[in-house]
This record gives C-alpha cells, structure tokens and sequence, in this order.
C-alpha cells in the first residue's frame, strides 16, 4: 500500500516518514523513505547539493536561455538541463537536484507529456527533486521594491502548490547570486514560512573575518518592528559561493579532470582527489554543505552523476581505514535540518549586507543606479499591475471577458515576476536583454490595458472608448493634443484619499476644467519649457476634488477660446537654486588597478566629483495661487524643473539628464547633491527594499572593522523609496521615483545618484559598457522625480511614509474624446471608507472564481511616528463597497499556505534584542489588527453586490 501510494504521488516522503515511524520497526525501510539521506553523527558529513543557476535573462534573453539559441554568446539551453537531470535521477534513487526559477521550470513543465510529469510528481515527492527558493526568479535585492518581490514570490510558490502540493513547497530561500543582501528580502522569507536562507556573495573583508571567527552561519534578525521570532531567518554563507570546490567541476563546460578510477592506467587520480576534497575548518557542525554546479549547468547531467557518483563511493571507503569523512548526495534544506539538530548557539546580525566589494577598489555599487528609464519603467508597470489587479476585482467577470475583448492580468505579472532578477531590474544585462525586458513589460500592460477598459466600462456603465497616453513625461499626448473637449478618469489604487497634480499636453491657450459633480477645478494653461507646447496643470487639491480611495473620477476639460493669446502671470517668486548636479569621472584605467566602473561596479578616477556648472540659466515658468515653477538648465544635457504645489509640504525636482556627453573620452556618473547645514554628524538612513529603514555611518560597518578602500564607492547603498539625513532639530527626506545609489560624504549633505553612462567594461561578466544609446543612438535622456521634504524628526515619518506610497501606487489616466453620456456614473469607490493613516492595502487581486487575495500592511516602524506606531484594527466586513466578505482565512505571506500550519524551525541566539511591546490580537474572527511593520495576507470569500 505504501508503494502504491508514493508512486500516485498521493503523499509526498515528508508525510510517509511521519507514517513509517509508526507503522513500521525495520529501521531500513525507515531510513530508505525518509526524505533526507542518513547521516553520521561522528563523522564531518560533506552535503553534496547538485544544482544549476539559470539567470532568467543576462547576457541573453530569457527565451534564448530557455531554448538554447544564441549560444555563441553564451552555451546556455534551460530545457536540456531538465530533459537531462529527469533521466539521470532515475537512474540511481540516492542523486538528488535542486532547482530554483519557477520561470524556467513553468514553461518546461507545460511542454511535458503525462507521463514525464508523472515521473518529475513522483521524484518531487520522494525528496530526490526538490525546489528550493521557488519564486518566479532569484530576484535582486538592491534595486527591487518589497511588493513586486512579494508578487513575484507568490507567482512562482502558487505554481509549485498548485501542481505538486506540499512536496512541492520550498524551505529554503536560496539566493546565491544577487550582489549583496537586504535585511527586508530575510523578513519577507521569514514571514513566507522559510527555514533558512542560503547566499553566496559578501564583501570579501567581512567573509575573511566569518572564516576566522567561525560565524559563516548566523540568525538574521531581520525586524526592528516584528516581535522576534517573525522576522528571524537561519542564515548561511556558502563556502564556495555558488560554484563547486576547486578541482572539483565535472560540467561538459569545465575543464578539470573526471576520476580516473582504473588502477591499471597510468594517469589513475582516486588518491589525489581524495585527499584534496576538504577543508573545512570554519564551520561549526560536522556538516559542511558543497554546491556542485554553476551557471547553466547540467546539460549533460551524465557527467556530473557518474564522477559524484565516485567521488562518494571512493571518499566514503576510506572510512574503513579511520577517515572521519562521509559524504552523501543531499539538499539545502536537509542540510539546514541537521544544523537545527544540532541544536548550537548562533550569533546575531541586525543590519544588512551592503555594500558588497569583491576586492579593494571593487565595490558593486554602480548597479544601484544603472538603466534609470528601466527602473522607472518596472516602478510604474508595478503601478500598473497592482491597478489591474484591483479592477478585476472590483470589475467583476466582465473585466476579463467584456465590451473590449479578452484581456488578464496573468501576463503582467509574470513579466513583473521576470523583471525582478538579479540581472534585469539592476540594469546588469546586455543591451538586447534590457530590450526585451521592456518589450515584456509593454506586452504586460497591453494585456492588462484591455482588463482595465472592461472594468471600467463596467463600473461607469459606458463603453465609449478610451485611450492611454503613455508619453506623458515627454508632453506627448494626442488625444489631448487635437480635441478641444475631452474626459480624463482617474483611478486612485491606494486605500486613501490623495491629491495628485496632473500635466496634460494641450494646443488651446484657455481650458475650463470640472469636476464629475460640475465643479470647478483649479487649472491653467502654461508655456513648457523644453518641449515648446502648452501643457493644461490641473490641481486637483481642494476637498471637493480629492481622489477617493481605489476611486474612479472622471474631469470634464473643454477649451472654449482656442486661439487666446496666452497672458503671462505677472506674479514673482524667489527660489532657492535646489540640486547641485555634478558627476564622477571614469576612464580606462586608474592609478591603482585596471578596474574601472561599468554596470556593476561604481569606480571614479576621483573623490571630488566635477560639477557641471556653479550656476543655472533660470526661469521661472508658472507662479499662481496652486504652484509655483522654475525651470534650471545646468548645461545643454542638465536640467531640472522645481515645483511647490499649494497645501502640499514637499517641493518636487523634475530632473533631466542626457544625453550625457561622453567626446572627452570619459565615462560619466551623474550625481545631485543637496547641501544643508543639518548637522548629520556623518549619519544618513536608507530604506530597506522600501520598507524599514536603517542607519548608515560613513566608513563604517557595524558588524566588523572596515578598512575603507574606495572613499566613494564605499559609502554608496541602495534606495528604494527615500533616505534622510538629521540632527535634532531637522530632517530632509528625499522621497525617489525608482531605486537608486546614495550616499552622504559630508556633514549635513546627501547625494543621489541619477544617470550612468560608461565607456567600458567592469569586467563581471556582462562584456559591454554600459553606454545606452536612447532614441537617437546619441546617449539615453533620463527624467524623474524626487520630493524633498524638510520637517522635524519626530514628525518626518508621517509624511514620507504616505508620499512614498504614493510615488510606488500612482493614479491611472484614461482619456475619451468628449463629454460622458448622460447615463455615465462618474464617481466610484471601491471601499466604504478609507483605510486608517497607518494602514496600507499591499495587495488586492483575484485567486479563484469567488476567491480574492488581500494583504493589509502596516506602514510604520515601531517608535517612528507618536501617532501612527500603534497597533491599528480593520474590519473585513466593512472593508469593501462592491463586495460581500463570507468568509476569511489567513495564509502565509507567500500564500502557499494556511497560516496555522506554519511550523518554523526555532534557533537559539547568543544575544537578545531590545524588548517589543506584545503584539496586539485580533478582537473578532472579522476584525483584523496590525502591528507596526505587520503584513496579514488573507484569503477571502466574497461575493458581488
């Protein structure tokens, strides 16, 4: 019965080794179901763990990767390593594999036939093929905001639940090649039910200190806010990164040698490589784990097998002679599991591992700011997705099957899912991959763009149609543009009200502007200083006008004097000259070594950046009673446009820069500098993938004693969101549109940097400079928005935290050509109320047919804020306008499992945290109650109204 059953994939190994122990005394059949292989307790038991990295997209396509194609770039075929390790693990049932991109396994599976499926079902549940990390992708964690790695994660771990059950549910979070590591990326995995994470790259002089002390492996306590144990991950550094030991690669692309293990050749080598497999003397068990594979390997698996296979046999034997070594094929989490058995003592890390150096002058800091348009780009299809997936909701059935066609949401968000890797959003890729990225994300948004029209031609009762302009940013919009009477709707995706300036491109002089109850809207028509056009500001700020929650709005714009000359206001302002834009040199060689910057690596000839001009030819280009405007033009290739908005605390940079000029033979990164006289005493914060914020010290870790290299390059991490400096009195916030470097190299300053464009080649693999060519092949233009706010330190999360969300979920901006039909209902809102201050809704999106995904999060540290660092309640039942709640069941933040029946390996710590206030519980089975930096995911029953 028992092999009946495993061989129906009916129970997975995990579940029969539970069922053996009762049922069975022969502690042979025990051992040989159980889903990890036996070790010896007295013995240094060496974990051989088989695996591939399959960049999803690098130095080419993610298609090209997966088929094989282009090979004279790199050899790379992701469907041979499947067909191949499949056939090679049935051969002998002790070979395992781990495997990692659910992008790549998704699309091999789906090309399978049934009988190959059964046999990967049955590998899966015996333990010998297993998944490890599991998301769409190994995403990066420098340049990534928290909920699109949520996304991407839950994509990827619902495949694997959903085909192959509990077998098929990662422990391990692996992520063995992403150029440092956020604290944020552990608590998300702490809080998905992970038992440990795996990585493989650290800066060099913090690893040769771990290898001294001992401390390769630690407990991540990954929360100032989550009451420990939520946010604390098992954490180990692997000993070889990612690749196998010296000597020891037996892929058809490596070149060391097989076993040779006949006795009567002359080049017989058992001995030798016996005797050189190990050296483990900095770890604290007697259990060491060995990664045996690389990048894209396991092509022909056969290689691999037959030479681990006798390295097994020929090592293990010799413990007939005394050796103290067994080594075993086996996996990540079973070697994690070991480790627990153990039952040790760990040290403690509370801050993060940035930024990463591989050497001196070799800091991987440059990748936070490479390929601005592209980050700009992932930000806002994040927008995006996260709208689409709310308005198939609120929509109902008809959004994806209405007046517009066929449209989903399941394309965007695996383009998302496939834009979060380690070499796409960080802007480290070739330049055709960085197209084809983009490509997805436009094929995304066009799937998505029909759902939209659906569902709001449902919610309006109208099937006019309706159009989006997607060059806003440069003033090109053609519906405004040729109609003198057009509609704007305007979807709110947050879960509060908001005010939102709007700039549309228009060709009348004088527009009058209404609200969808017939009220005026504050508007004007002003001259654009680049582009020469009229652009239509609407403010939408007075009370009467805010943009509900998860609302639709429509504004009704008529010009009815087309030809009006347009009269200047002659209204003054003064302006302070905001943005010191500078940046740093690269060429082709530096004094010390060759290492120069590129797509990684941020390098400059010197510390002391050029600025590109002490002064700015200024305009001012709008002064009215709503906002004030100046343009500054730095040179021909720098700009910025400064904006204070009336009732608003934060003044906007709007900068350009490019193309950057590049004739001096120099390559250039482009920096803004704001200078104040806060006395910051060489302190500065960054967030952390967009959420908690640490504290950053100049040339300083806080972990080990640094020996500052690069004065520069050393002090620069990743932004997602903002980052601050203060003193006592004063804090100035910059708030991004995207993910970018940042740093502050003085008192009282911070810098950001915006653009790079290089000349040559870092040497980490991409082989090309990072030099995009733009439109006209003359060098990328870049624009984006930063919002600076200045407010005591008590009070600055208050603001940043909401406008920061607002930067992530922008309104969405529809157009029709003229005025709604009479029978058009204008005003939406998908909430009956708008959610509390410190409450922000993550996620909304259909999970089956009466089903629906929600995840409520709390916004704010602990202590950051005296008004919202409280615990704060939601009531289900009164959540939604639209929808009947009928039931509620809360899952893991991953959503691959039922939150009751998450069972975390525990670890002790040799230190204690400062104490946290108890979390606060749920008052009623509807009512649900957030702590400061709590994420609920719940799974909702619902019904349309």
């Amino acid at each position: 019965i028992l092999i009946s059953s495993l061989s129906s994939g009916v129970l997975c190994c995990r579940s029969l080794k539970l069922l053996l122990l009762y049922l069975s005394t022969d502690n042979g059949l025990v051992e040989s179901l159980q889903s990890c292989p036996a070790t010896n307790p007295s013995m240094l038991n060496v974990h051989l763990v088989p695996h591939t990295h399959d960049d999803v997209g690098w130095l080419k396509t993610v298609d090209q990767y997966y088929y094989g194609d282009r090979n004279n770039i790199q050899h790379a075929g992701v469907q041979y390593i499947l067909d191949s390790v499949i056939d090679q693990l049935q051969k002998d049932p002790a070979r395992r594999f781990i495997y990692v991109e659910t992008a790549f396994f998704y699309r091999w599976w789906r090309q399978q036939s049934q009988s190959t499926q059964r046999i990967v079902a049955q590998l899966v549940n015996e333990g010998r093929l297993e998944f490890i990390n599991g998301g769409w992708c190994m995403s990066d964690e420098a340049t990534t905001h928290y909920s699109a790695v949520i996304d991407q994660m839950t994509l990827g771990l619902r495949f694997l639940n959903d085909t192959f059950g509990e077998c098929g549910r990662p422990r391990v979070a692996w992520h063995i090649d992403p150029f440092g590591h956020a604290r944020e990326h552990a608590s998300i995995f702490a809080q998905m039910g992970y038992d440990g994470f795996f990585f493989g790259r650290l800066d060099y002089q913090d690893k040769a200190r771990r290898m001294k002390t001992k401390e390769m492996e630690m407990l991540w306590r990954a929360s100032e806010s989550l009451t420990p144990p939520l946010a604390d991950l098992f954490t180990g550094v692997l000993p070889n990164g990612y690749n196998p030991p010296e000597g020891f690669c037996w892929d058809q692309s490596c070149d060391d040698a097989p076993i040779r293990d006949d006795p009567d050749l002359e080049d017989y080598n058992v001995d030798e490589i016996v005797q050189k497999f190990l050296n483990a003397a900095f770890y604290k068990t007697n259990h060491i784990i060995m990664t045996m594979g690389s990048d894209f390997q396991y092509e022909n698996a056969n290689l691999w097998y037959k030479n681990m296979d006798k390295l097994i046999k020929y090592v293990n034997a010799l413990q007939a002679k005394g050796s103290k070594v067994n080594v075993l094929y086996s996996t990540p989490s079973c070697y994690l599991q070991e480790l627990n058995l153990a039952n040790l003592t760990w040290p403690l890390k509370t801050d993060d591992f940035f930024p990463y150096a591989d050497d001196a002058h070799d800091f991987w800091t440059g990748y936070f700011t490479s390929r601005p348009a592209l980050k700009l780009y992932e930000r806002l299809s994040n927008s995006r997705l996260q709208t689409c997936n709310q308005l198939e909701v609120l929509g109902g059935p008809k959004s994806k099957s209405g007046p517009f066609g066929e449209g989903d949401s399941d394309t965007m968000s695996k383009a998302m899912g496939v834009a979060q890797h380690h070499d796409a959003v960080s802007g480290t890729e070739k330049q055709h991959v960085a197209y084809d990225y983009a490509r997805r994300l436009a094929t995304g948004w066009a799937h998505c763009e029909v759902l939209v029209r659906n569902s709001l031609a449902v919610l309006s009762g109208s099937e006019a149609p309706r159009v989006f302009c997607e060059n806003l940013n440069i003033s090109v919009c053609p519906l405004t543009e040729s109609s003198h009477k057009f509609s704007m709707n305007v979807y709110n995706p947050l879960g509060r009200t908001v005010s939102w300036p709007v700039r549309l491109p228009v060709n009348g002089s004088v527009y009058s502007v209404t609200d969808a109850n017939g009220r005026a809207v504050d508007s004007q028509v002003g001259n654009v200083f680049i582009s020469l056009k009229c652009t239509c500001y609407i403010y939408d700020m007075k009370s009467s006008c805010l943009l509900p929650l998860l609302s639709v709005r429509w504004f009704h714009c008529l010009s009815p004097h087309r030809n009006e000359s347009f009269q200047k206001n002659e209204v003054m302002c003064v302006f302070v000259l905001f943005g010191n834009y500078r940046y740093n040199a690269s060429a082709g060689n530096n004094k010390e070594s060759r290492q120069t910057s590129g797509a990684y690596i941020f390098r400059p000839n010197s510390s002391d950046p050029f600025v590109i001009n002490k002064t700015a030819e200024t305009q001012i280009v709008t002064v009215s009673s709503t906002v004030q405007e100046v343009t500054q033009r730095f040179s021909p290739w720098v700009s910025q446009v400064v904006r204070l908005y009336e009732g608003h605390r934060e003044l906007e940079l709007e900068w350009t820069v490019g193309p950057v000029p590049v004739a001096d033979g120099l390559g250039k990164e482009v920096i803004t500098r704001l200078d104040t006289d806060i006395k910051s005493s060489d302190y500065f914060y960054t967030d952390s993938n967009g959420r908690e914020v640490l504290e950053r010290r100049k040339d300083y870790r806080p972990t080990w004693e640094l020996k500052q290299t690069e004065p520069v390059a050393g002090n620069y991490y990743p932004i997602n969101s903002r980052a601050y400096i203060k003193d006592d009195k004063h804090q100035l916030t910059v708030v991004t549109d995207r993910s970018q470097g940042a740093s502050s190299l003085y008192n009282g300053s911070l810098e950001i940097m915006l653009h790079r464009r290089l000349l040559y080649d870092d040497f980490r693999g991409v082989g090309e400079p990072l030099s995009e060519p733009g439109e006209f092949s003359d060098g990328l233009v870049a624009r984006g928005r930063l919002l600076l706010t200045l407010s005591p330190p008590d009070t600055a999360a208050d603001v940043h935290r909401p406008l920061a969300q607002g930067m992530v979920l922008q309104p969405l901006l529809s157009f029709q050509d003229g005025t709604p039909s009479a029978n058009t209902k204008l005003e939406f809102s998908g909430l009956q109320t708008s959610l509390p201050p410190a409450v922000h809704l993550l996620t909304l999106s259909q999970w089956d047919k009466d089903t629906a995904l929600i995840r409520l999060e709390h916004q704010y540290q602990a202590k950051e804020s005296k008004t919202h660092s409280q615990p704060v309640t939601v009531n289900l039942q009164k959540l939604f306008s639209t929808l009947e709640v009928l039931g509620a069941s809360e899952m893991s933040l991953g959503a691959n499992q039922w939150k009751e029946d998450m069972n975390r390996l525990q670890w002790n710590t040799e230190k204690t945290s400062k104490p946290l206030p108890l979390s606060a519980k749920d008052p009623s089975p509807w009512e649900v109650t957030l702590n400061p930096m709590e994420i609920r995911t719940l799974l909702l029953r619902v019904r349309q109204l």
